[in-house]
């Protein structure tokens, strides 16, 4: 199903009825994707003194717990919240849910002992482009991108003056499929965190960053809508389920 919608005063056409899901799964295994040095996720029935809660155990219906972690076991979306002392929710900053998006490939650059996404590099491949998202799926693209297990891995980072380069160019939703923006052991200087948000200068409440996507490799770069689905915690971060839509001329 087609539909035509207008976003900031232009009619763009997409197609609803083939939505490009770009998120991992939460799974209670030890094959879920994970890092920051914590175990897996946990799904379990209630049990209370004379009841499980599962079907399959005798009840009436199945009531589990869920036990994870946003940041550590999957997809989830993030707002300046993570790296402020004062409160900040995911869900009172993220208003707007529909945003025009570009996808971009990149292979990791190497920069001493790390990996690094550049400027150089997302500038070559943005171009004169100026949309409100911008999804990176960083190269090779393997589906064990989904069960990586990340921890003292030494993960490619996006540099600090690639995030100051995004924050000028107008970027307010940055997407990509690494556990962080920032270098696994990095003091807790958070530099790239901080300037994608100007923390140290006029802060962007409104923006935010997605991470532990997986972009399918049948999913073309280029130009897309993004709906970037949350679920309404009041927290810093949110589980998400960013998806897209191919814009049609």
């Amino acid at each position: 199903m087609k539909a035509i919608i207008e976003h900031n005063h232009k009619f763009i056409k997409i197609d609803l009825l083939k939505p490009l899901d770009i998120s991992i799964p939460l799974r209670a295994s030890k094959s879920n994707v994970n890092a920051w040095y914590i175990g897996a996720p946990v799904i379990e029935p209630v049990k209370t003194k004379d009841w499980t809660g599962s079907v399959k155990a005798g009840a009436d219906v199945n009531f589990n717990n869920i036990q994870f972690n946003p940041h550590a076991h999957g997809t989830h979306t993030e707002c300046i919240g993570h790296i402020t002392e004062e409160f900040h929710s995911i869900n009172k900053n993220l208003t707007q849910f529909f945003f025009t998006a570009e996808l971009i490939s990149v292979a990791p650059e190497k920069f001493m002992k790390d990996t690094v996404i550049s400027k150089h590099q997302i500038e070559l491949l943005l171009k004169d482009k100026t949309p409100e998202a911008l999804v990176i799926r960083t190269m090779p693209n393997t589906k064990d991108k989904k069960s990586r297990q990340y921890s003292e891995t030494n993960w490619t980072y996006v540099t600090e003056e690639a995030m100051v380069f995004l924050r000028e160019k107008g970027i307010q939703h940055f997407l990509i499929d690494l556990p962080s923006v920032d270098r696994e052991h990095d003091g807790g200087k958070l530099l790239s965190h901080k300037a994608f948000w100007d923390f140290d200068g006029d802060r962007r409440m409104h923006c935010t960053i997605t991470e532990f996507i997986y972009v399918n490799n049948k999913i073309i770069d280029g130009s897309y809508m993004l709906n970037l689905q949350i679920a309404p915690f009041e927290n810093d971060a949110s589980p998400s389920k960013p998806v897209l839509y191919k814009i049609f001329e």
